[in-house]
């Protein structure tokens, strides 16, 4: 009877509890689709019925008339943004609200994470903001195309080799594996100074070491929500992201690198040596020149935050943190961008034509050389990857934290209440959800480059087209994703034509053991050497 009485308590204050937490959104009159304790509203993400951009959209679809509406991570609430002025406030009038991302991991049980750009808030995320935005400059990212180039070069060798070898005149690949394997050895080049062949040496050390970090597996989805929604229960057990081995591997990286670098005074234009300048205090902002073009039309633009001088002296494990973001943003979603552009050109051939055209008309007026210049000048590509991005964006979701209470207004034209977020709750931005929206992008699930021609790019609502985010917290490499995709696909198509395989996925469906965008069952398309 008292196992039985206690029983009836610990239930009677699991009700009581879930439904006080439950009700945060019902009781002003906001809507939000019935939470299930204890998930919220992440239960079939959690069990792996649905992907979480299903769920952002039918969160965001299921109700047209907001302009936002309550969800539940667990039990923690969030505000999910519809209406595109508000989302402007927000982002860009109202910053100083929400000038933050949620708390992810301690950064006293896990620096690498808790210490980068990303992570870190309040100043001392401007000062960092300060310190690299000089690196990420088209000036600085002009002088690592060649690197680029060098590790393209290294993956078209491969690939002809393998067509060679096949004996049947083409390759049926999964260009998320190729695309990876590419995104990898740029960034071994161009952040870490190393050169690395993961095309033929395909278990390199530093190929798994990044797989690890940044593959962002079912088990990594989970921590994510632990810290965002139990966070005092993951700091207790200390769980980490990142095992002890990828934490040691890149601060061996990282701190020998540099060490080399001082005591032999070698100068490489890459992002190892822009951070030792960073630390010495002499990574300073240059007025940007004519030959500063931007990266293309989905390239943002530094913020005043981002442009102040300052005079910190940084440590070691912050500099290893901006590194290891910096590895682990570029390398996936930089090979999630490519091989889901090369899906969409294996399945529209007359983009892929058009698209070829332009390259080879670019070799012909540059004697078959190509730089950052030549690159940005090509009108075309640029309108493709612009489409791409929206399509399948990367950057699923924007998150904000509220650092003071904040009134969003009424959160429809018929509420007689306004609703206010409160200091510490978060809200999200479904770019995702908002890209697909036909009433920003007509026929949205259509891959169609020519919303971004001359002619119709000012027909894009403002707000409404959100890859590399906004605002002063918005993405600071998009110059460099938006170059290192351009390169890979101008040196494949300059090579190789695209067509579907027996293996691929069309229409495509996405994959929900990840949190990542992948296909599923691969990204399988056909090779054949171009003529």
């Amino acid at each position: 009877m008292l196992f039985l009485l206690w029983t009836a308590v610990l239930l009677a204050a699991l009700y009581l509890y879930f439904h006080q937490r439950y009700s945060r959104f019902s009781r002003h009159g906001v809507k939000t689709v019935k939470p299930t304790p204890p998930f919220g509203n992440m239960g079939r993400i959690t069990l792996r019925i649905e992907h979480f951009v299903d769920m952002l959209e039918r969160l965001y679809n299921e109700y047209p008339d907001e302009k936002f509406v309550g969800m539940f991570e667990f039990v923690n609430p969030m505000v999910l943004i519809r209406d595109i002025e508000l989302i402007k406030r927000i982002g860009i009038k109202d910053f100083d609200s929400f000038l933050d991302h949620r708390v992810i991991v301690d950064e006293n049980i896990d620096p690498f994470f808790g210490r980068n750009l990303f992570s870190l808030k309040g100043q001392e995320w401007k000062d960092m903001r300060s310190t690299l935005s000089p690196a990420f400059t088209s000036s600085k990212i002009r002088l690592m195309v060649p690197f680029m180039v060098e590790v393209g070069d290294q993956m078209i060798r491969s690939l002809k080799k393998k067509i060679s070898d096949s004996g049947v005149g083409y390759l049926d690949v999964d260009m998320k594996d190729i695309s990876t394997r590419y995104a990898n050895d740029v960034i071994a080049s161009c952040a870490f100074g190393l050169k690395v062949d993961s095309h033929t040496i395909e278990n390199n050390k530093f190929y798994e070491m990044g797989k690890r970090a940044s593959s962002f597996n079912f088990s990594q989805l989970l921590k994510f929500f632990g810290y965002t929604s139990f966070p005092s229960l993951m700091k207790l057990f200390k769980l980490s992201l990142f095992t002890k081995e990828t934490k040691d591997f890149f601060t061996e990286l990282v701190t020998s690198t540099m060490k080399d670098r001082e005591t032999h005074n070698t100068i490489r234009p890459d992002m190892i040596h822009l951070l030792m300048e960073a630390k010495k205090g002499q990574l300073t902002h240059e007025d940007k020149t004519a030959q500063d073009e931007d990266a293309g039309f989905a390239t943002v633009e530094e913020s005043s935050v981002g442009k102040k001088d300052i005079n910190i002296v940084w440590t070691d494990i912050d500099l290893i943190a901006q590194a290891v973001i910096f590895f682990v943003a570029g390398f996936e979603t930089v090979s999630s961008t490519m091989s889901f552009l090369l899906h969409e050109l294996a399945f529209h051939p007359e983009v892929q034509a058009k698209l070829v055209e332009e390259i080879r008309e670019n070799d012909r007026k540059n004697g078959g050389k190509f730089n950052y210049n030549s690159i940005q000048q090509m009108t075309y590509m640029d309108m493709v990857v612009s489409e791409l991005l929206r399509l399948w964006t990367p950057g699923l979701a924007l998150d904000r934290y509220c650092n003071k209470d904040y009134n969003l207004g009424k959160p429809n034209d018929k509420a007689t209440e306004d609703f206010i977020i409160r200091k510490g709750e978060a809200v999200s931005i479904p770019v995702w959800a908002i890209h697909r929206d036909p009433k920003y992008f007509p026929d949205p699930l259509k891959f169609d480059p020519e919303r971004f021609s001359e002619e119709n790019r000012h027909k894009i609502q403002p707000f409404t087209y959100l890859p590399f985010g906004m605002g002063p917290r918005n993405c600071i490499g998009s110059r460099f994703a938006l170059c290192e995709v351009k390169v890979m696909a101008y040196q494949l198509l300059q090579h190789f034509e695209l067509s579907p395989s027996e293996k691929s996925c069309h229409p495509i469906k996405l994959c929900k053991s990840t949190f990542n965008i992948r296909i599923e069952g691969g990204h399988w398309i056909r090779l054949k050497v171009r003529n």
